[in-house]
């Protein structure tokens, strides 16, 4: 099964609530995403799917529909990381009823640190609030550590949606070589694979070997380019320090695909500034991924 040039797969349609807000949803939709939610909150979970969100009330439903919809048989909680929102996020929580903690300190790696600190299961997945997840996802990444004790952690393949009334068509080609260099920095600097949206580990390792925390925090869209880019991430640095006990494993198979916002690429000025700047670092660091140096 390839990424289409041009659609979206089937499985996002019932996720989108295409020109709806949170508040525009039915009594009947909200009910349907709360009672398929409630499948996922167990109090002994083998895997907790971890979500930190800052003022997204109007994009969390639906990664929340998408990871509802899992058809994975495992124990799950899926729990969401409020992190200090100003908006209507946590009421939104309320009423979907999904488990969340609340982080007042402003930062994403603080938030996914809040998250890891609390998580009840053996594997932990990172997720976030503007992507879409497929209903294998969990089964997926969580196979290679349990068929595997040397991994450690997994990261997943991705694409992005389209803005209304656009096609995949560019951002199809963007992907490729995005694949590229993910296949290029496998062998030296693969913690820069490692994404906050689509990865996992062995939670007891992700604790012990010093989790999220960095020396540098991070906004949540971390646009390259802007004033406030951070390079090191949490979530890199989560790679590193899975590194130290054991292998990073990338799960090929579309069927752990996630679908992301292309909201930081507007941010960057639109697809092709930000393609172009993004070209212009890689290219300067070629030597490094395929070297390590």
């Amino acid at each position: 099964m390839s990424v289409s040039l041009f659609f979206l797969p089937s499985w996002i349609k019932s996720h989108q609530f295409t020109g709806k807000k949170f508040a525009d949803l039915s009594p009947n939709e909200i009910n349907d995403i709360r009672t398929r939610i409630s499948k996922f909150q167990d109090d002994e979970p083998e895997v907790s799917v971890m979500i930190p969100a800052w003022n997204e009330e109007n994009n969390i439903f639906r990664a929340l529909s998408s990871l509802a919809s899992s058809n994975t048989k495992r124990k799950v909680e899926i729990v969401v990381i409020n992190n200090n929102s100003t908006d209507q996020t946590q009421k939104v929580l309320e009423a979907l009823g999904v488990r969340n903690y609340f982080q007042p300190t402003q930062g994403i790696s603080f938030a996914r640190q809040l998250g890891l600190e609390n998580a009840k299961g053996k594997y932990h997945l990172c997720a976030d609030s503007d992507s879409y997840y497929p209903p294998d996802w969990i089964d997926c990444m969580i196979k290679p550590m349990e068929k595997n004790p040397k991994i450690v952690g997994v990261y997943g393949r991705y694409a992005f949606l389209p803005t209304a009334g656009n096609d995949r068509f560019l951002l199809w080609f963007y992907e490729r070589l995005t694949g590229v260099l993910v296949w290029l920095r496998k062998s030296k600097r693969e913690y820069i694979n490692f994404l906050g949206f689509n990865m996992g580990f062995v939670t007891e390792i992700g604790k012990k070997n010093g989790g999220f925390k960095v020396t540098a925090i991070r906004k949540f869209d971390n646009a390259l380019g802007s004033e406030y880019f951070v390079d090191e991430a949490e979530d890199g640095r989560m790679a590193i320090n899975l590194q130290k006990s054991g292998n990073l494993k990338l799960v090929r198979t579309n069927k752990a695909r996630v679908f992301t916002s292309s909201r930081r690429l507007i941010s960057e000025g639109g697809l092709l500034k930000s393609f172009t700047k993004r070209l212009k670092l890689h290219s300067k660091r070629m030597s490094e991924y395929v070297k390590g140096r």
